[in-house]
This record gives structure tokens, sequence and C-alpha cells, in this order.
């Protein structure tokens, strides 16, 4: 009788913990490429010698041989397409094989089929998902450290890092790449991408495509960017603790999930990137410049009272958040591989498309801008220079002066989440040589080379042109970095900045250079968005006094939480407080500009349950929250989410009266082994971003 196959046994369990892909929540087999797995073929009868057998693996809608979209692979003649297969045993009515898919193959999904002479089998769940393999040493994703795969891979938690330069703090993030759905929706994205099979090998082109399809611009992708404060008919950015629930939501609609900004869209593509089994990291640069102009300055304007203007088309964020995917680049000379940058925030389009990266950090670092993918912008964002102008009515009309440039303030403090621990790592190193190294000016020189006209120098000590707003170009020099006299300026808090009680802030002026000297100091304090968007005036300060150096003074900046509350209460984003300063030496005419944004204090979330518990076991899970503030927090939601013990769950509170506790509890029942968390965030009209996490090991 000819010889039939009447069934498959993908051998999951097997497979999938030798592929590090047994996580995923989804009935067919998930496989990475380049590595083994084993299939048990069952027959009608005995495999005889002269017996023609084969597996078809085919891709995409219409797969054919000769495109490389289907692979016939037969035991006797062992490779197809880089693709290998081997008989390991047969025994009665059975046989095992052992597959190899080729290290650069296309990732997605497969349909198997078994062809003996000329009868095929069709298999149920014969859907194989093929994946990028970090563990595979041929393959372009390859990690050679294990602990940095079971972070940047296989972990499905972590944290996004926001606040300011001054205070920076973690907002625990659910990745949860292999939770129910996301693996489809990131298949459903590869297939909406477009890209072609040939495209598919690549991660540089997957990572590409994805930092486009994860926000909603021009393509109808995952998540709709919206800073506009306004965020009715769906939820605010600073509503969501992770990826699944939008992810899930976007597979199950088809539509883009509303609203997110720079954190979402950076937790929403380290999922996507994970998933697909590239390392990724959420990547926070603090002092980000958005320059539109791409001549590698950003332009402040302050009022006389010293307050900043929203004048200016370019900006400095106090934060934004992007990806590195790691990978070698077989499009580029060597030495760019490693970590790439690519952003799926919306700001600039790159050919045609909001899409960002894959960019080298490396190239970044050594100013090598000319290299593909948007490295002149990814440059900008953290090397740019930041321009101060005072502006003032000069016989009814707005006149421009320069009173500052700093040089080394833009991109400080980037920060990833450290491999293996709950703790920040700083990465500047990654992507810049130390500020005022020699190797700094040489990357500088090579960078202003490919991105300025020719014929103008870098910035160090030589003239700048910059763009004035009336549009007429004048050169400048930029100020001498040490004054005549020492100026130097500090900001901070004197008082904890709990929402509801006065800010109690002081600006310090000190002065270095012996001599008598009369200064004049502007200060004034602002509420902004992480955009660098002003959002309220609350106060300012002008004072005038003698030092005699070297000595300082420091000047206190108060303001009652009457100027500030209201304007808190009425916002949907977190804001930042901004105490912006100007100091001028009469004698010498020197001048110095400093700003710093600090965020609101807040009381924490505290979370009771054990240490341990075991699978399918429930135990229960205790959030407390005591109201430390002198304000009412009013409609306080509180949002859980463990991955592999309970879906996102929503509490509302009501209003949290000054001094009063809120409890609530889940029951959890534990899916999942090893040590999970759980992430916990309170949000109120007055606080945003209360959030906190624990974490639980879960035992057989």
């Amino acid at each position: 009788s000819s010889l039939k196959a009447t069934g498959i046994d993908f051998l999951k369990s097997q497979n999938t913990r030798q592929h590090h892909t047994d996580a995923y929540n989804i009935k067919n087999l998930v496989v990475r490429r380049g590595h083994p797995f084993q299939v048990l073929v069952s027959l009608n009868r005995e495999l005889r010698p002269a017996d023609k057998l084969s597996l078809r693996f085919g891709i995409g809608e219409n797969p054919m041989k000769n495109r490389g979209s289907l692979m016939s692979l037969k035991p006797e003649r062992e490779d197809f397409n880089g693709w290998k297969i081997s008989l390991v045993k047969k025994g009665g009515k059975e046989c095992l094989l052992s597959v190899t898919s080729s290290p650069n193959a296309p990732v997605g999904k497969y349909n198997l089929h078994v062809k003996t002479g000329t009868n095929i089998y069709k298999p149920e769940n014969g859907v194989i998902y093929l994946l990028f393999n970090p563990w595979c040493e041929d393959d372009v994703v390859y990690m050679a450290n294990e602990a940095e795969k079971n972070e940047y891979v296989l972990n499905d938690t972590g944290y996004i890092y926001v606040g300011s330069a001054y205070s920076i703090y973690n907002r625990p993030w659910n990745f949860g790449q292999f939770e129910d759905s996301i693996l489809d929706a990131c298949m459903y994205l590869l297939d909406k991408s477009k890209l072609s099979l040939t495209e598919r090998r690549d991660p540089a082109n997957v990572s590409r495509a994805m930092s486009a399809l994860v926000n909603a611009n021009d393509d109808s992708g995952v998540v709709l960017g919206s800073w506009s404060g306004n965020y009715i008919g769906g939820t605010s950015p600073m509503d969501w603790i992770g990826s699944v629930t939008i992810l899930q939501q976007y597979y199950k609609t088809k539509k883009p999930v509303k609203y997110g900004q720079c954190w979402v869209f950076a937790g929403v593509l380290n999922t996507v990137m994970r998933c697909l089994g590239v390392p990724c990291r959420c990547v926070s640069t603090f002092d980000s410049a958005h320059d539109t102009e791409e001549n590698l300055t950003v332009d402040i304007y302050l009022n006389e009272k010293g307050e900043k203007l929203n004048i200016s088309f370019d900006s400095v964020w106090n934060f934004h958040v992007w990806n590195d995917a790691w990978m070698k680049r077989t499009d580029l000379p060597n030495g760019f591989g490693g970590w790439q940058a690519i952003d799926s925030t919306p700001q600039e389009q790159s050919q045609g498309r909001f899409q960002c990266g894959p960019c080298p950090v490396k190239a970044v670092k050594e100013g090598d801008v000319y290299l593909p993918y948007d490295s002149k912008f990814v440059y900008a964002e953290v090397n740019a220079d930041r321009v101060y102008w005072l502006v003032k009515k000069v016989n009814g009309k707005d006149k421009y002066f320069k009173i500052a440039t700093e040089t080394q303030d833009i991109g400080k403090n980037i920060s990833t989440k450290a491999v293996g621990q709950n703790k920040r790592e700083d990465i500047t190193r990654e992507y810049k040589y130390p500020e005022g190294s020699k190797e700094e000016r040489m990357s500088m020189q090579r960078a202003y080379s490919f991105i300025r006209p020719s014929g103008l120098m870098p910035r160090s000590g030589y003239a700048s042109t910059v763009q004035g707003l009336g549009g007429n170009t004048q050169p400048l020099v930029p100020n001498e970095p040490a004054t005549k006299t020492g100026l130097h300026i500090e900001i901070k808090n004197t008082e904890p900045l709990h929402p509801g009680n006065p800010l109690e802030m002081a600006i310090t002026v000190k002065v270095s250079t012996p001599g008598n000297w009369t200064i004049d100091l502007t200060g004034s304090c602002q509420l902004q968005y992480y955009t660098g968007k002003v959002q309220a005036n609350l106060g300012t300060t002008k004072e005038t006094f003698n030092l005699e150096g070297p000595s300082e003074m420091q000047i206190p900046l108060k303001i009652a939480p009457d100027a500030y509350m209201k304007t808190l209460s009425s916002m949907e984003d977190e804001v930042l407080i901004l105490v912006t300063a100007i100091a001028e030496v009469r004698e010498t005419k020197d001048k110095l500009t400093k700003e710093t944004s600090m965020r609101f204090q807040y009381p924490p979330i505290t979370v009771q349950m054990p240490e341990t518990a075991r699978l399918y076991n429930d135990f229960t899970c205790a959030f407390i929250f005591k109201n430390k503030l002198n304000v009412t927090l009013e409609n306080c939601k509180l949002l859980v989410e463990g991955l592999g013990i309970f879906k996102m769950t929503t509490f509302d509170q009501g209003d949290i009266m000054p001094g009063r506790i809120m409890k609530s509890e889940i029951i959890c029942t534990p899916t999942r082994l090893g040590e999970r968390k759980i992430v916990a965030k309170l949000i109120s009209n007055q606080i945003k971003g209360i959030s906190t996490e624990k974490g639980i090991i879960i035992t057989e």
C-alpha cells in the first residue's frame, strides 16, 4: 500500500525548552532559526528504503520553491536553502526527524506538510513560528553573554526611566512578550509591514519596519500618539503599566490604540522586538534635543522675568525614551554592529514615514553620522547645544539678545535597566565620549563635517552661525565658558516637593574671583510637560545684592499651594517644576543662565504578599496606600497587573482624604514558574505617577 502520514507530534515541550521558547502562551510550536528541532511522524506502515518522504515548509500566501518560500526537505538530500533535515531513528510505524532551519531564514509563520509519494498530510496546528535566534552564532542577532540574553530577550518585565536629569525615577513596565496573542500580534505586524521574504531575513529591516508600525502615523499602526493633554475617548498615556493590553486590543480590533507618549512607544517596541527574538532594551536620555533644523542648536527664549516662552520650533525634552536593538549590520562597514538605536515615537519623517533607525550607537559616538539610518537625528538628540535668548521689547518690537550657550547640557544620564538587577545602568559612555575630551572633539568635528555646511567649524571656541527668529543669519561667538568673576548658579529644593505643600526652593549664586561684585538675579518657577512645553507660570523673583568674592548667596523661591494646585489637578499629564535663573554681574557684564527641572514627590504604595507561592495555588496580594499629603486625591484608580499571575485589573478608589488609608486585595493564581512580578500604579486628578512593583518566586 502507498505510504501515508497519519499524524505528527511536534514534541513541543522538549523543542521549546531547547529553543528558549517554552514561555510563549500559544498552542503552536515556536522555534528559533539555525537550531535543530525534532518532529515525530506517524505512518500507516513501516518506512521502506524505496519510500519517498519529505517535509515541506511554506511561508506566505502562495509558497513556491523558486521564490525560496517553499522548502522541500528530504532526509537523503540534506541541504535546501540552508535548511537541513536528517532521520534520527525509525521504528515500527514512526520516524523521528531532526530539522534545522537556516540561520538567516525569513522569520514568520511556516506551514508544515508531510509529503509521501503523491500523498500530502496537513496536520492540525501545523503552523510553526520561526524567530530570530540570539543563541545561534551564525544568526546576525547572536549575543554571547547568557545573562544579557536573559535580560534583553527573555525578561518580560522591566523599567523605563523617566523624570528629569535632576531626579530620575523608574517606571515599572510589563513587556509581556509571551502573553496570549502577543506573538500573533507581532506576526500580524510583520505581514502588515509588506517586507519581502528576503527583507525578513535581516533584523535591520524588521526593526525599522516595526519602528514605523508601533506608531499609528501613516500606516494605522499600534499606538496613536497624543501630547494634547486631552485624552477623551482613549486611555491617558500615564495610565498604561505595560504593553500587553495595548497589543491585545490592537490585534483584536486592528485599529490604533489611544493614546501614547514616548515611553509607551518604547515599551511596546521593546515587547515586539523581544517577542520576535531580537535582543532589545529601553533607553532614556535626559535633556534630549528635538532639533528640527539639523543645525545642532536648540534655541530657548526667556522673557525679562526669566520665564521660558513657548515660541521655539525646536525643544529640549526632559527625557526621551527610545530602544536599542542588538545585531550585526551586514549592510555597513565592519565595526558598526552591536546596539542600534530605533525609535517609534513619531517625531520626524524618515524616507517618507514616521520611523527611525536602526542607527549604530557606535556611529553616534564616533560622529559617523552619514551611516543609515537616521544617524544625524539621533546624534542631534544627544549632542546639540542649548542657546538662551532674552526677548525684550524695544520700541514696541521684540528684540532677541543672546545670553548664554550651554555646550554640555544635552544628552545626559543615558539610562537603561541593568542586566539581571533591578537598578539603573548609565550607558552614556556607549553613546558619547567624555564631554571636553580630545576624542569628543574629534568625533564632533567628524559629525559637523556631515551636518553643517562646509567651512563652519565646530562649536569649541569658534564662531558659529545661528538662525535668529527674524530669519536673518548673524554670526555669534559662543560665550567663553569661564566668566571673569567665576560666576556659578545652583538650584535645588530645600523641602520635599509634595503636592499641596508650598514649593520651597533656593537659587545659590557663587563668585570665585576676589572683588566686590553687584549681581542682578532673576528667577522664575513654572510647570512644564516633559516635552519642554510650559503649562503655567507660578512666580518670579528679582534681587540685586553685593558679593565680596569669593563667596555665595542663597536666594529663596517659595510658591504657595494655591498658585499651582488648580493647574496640577486639571492636567492629565505628569508635570515637572521648572526653575530658571539668570544672573548678571554689573561690573563685568558677565551673564549666566541655569535651569533645573524637578518632579513632585509622592507617598509610596506598599504591596503585601508571600515571598514564594506554588504553581496553581492561590495566594492573596494586598495593596496599601496612605495619603500623607495635605490634599484630597480625587478620582483615584489603582491599576495592577502580574504576568503569569493575574490579568490587568483596575480598582476605582474614589477620593482619598489626607491621612486616609486605602487597601485593595486580589486573589492570585500563578500559572508560570520562576520569578514573577506584580506591578501597581495609583492615578488621581492631582497625581499621575505613583507606581511600585514586587517580586515573588513561584515553585512547583
